[in-house]
């Protein structure tokens, strides 16, 4: 899993040739630990079609602000430097899958 900056943010997510996941989180939200796992699950099942990266919020406000980020955790998926999904709020891994099906 990539651990995203803002200095490294448009060269590793937006220049992708592969979609990428990105999970903006903080340290204060539990949501954003019980997730954590599932995105590590996914990133070893899926990281031949799929970066999966996260973004520390609070860290890194200016990136948060320029996609419109209402809350911890959310997940945006990026093709071709586009958010092309957003998912709010931790989910079970079989629901985020179902949402991302047919947009890798």
């Amino acid at each position: 899993m990539i651990n995203l900056t803002a200095a490294d943010f448009d060269e590793r997510v937006l220049r992708s040739d592969t979609p990428v996941l990105v999970e903006f989180w903080a340290d204060w939200c539990p949501p954003c630990r019980m997730i954590a796992p599932i995105l590590e699950e996914i990133d070893a099942e899926y990281g031949d079609r799929l970066a999966v990266a996260k973004l520390n919020g609070d860290d890194h406000p200016g990136i948060v602000s320029r996609y419109g980020i209402l809350g911890f955790p959310t997940l945006n998926l990026y093709r071709d430097g586009e958010v092309v999904h957003q998912i709010v709020g931790a989910k079970p891994k079989r629901r985020l899958l179902a949402e991302l099906e047919g947009r890798l």
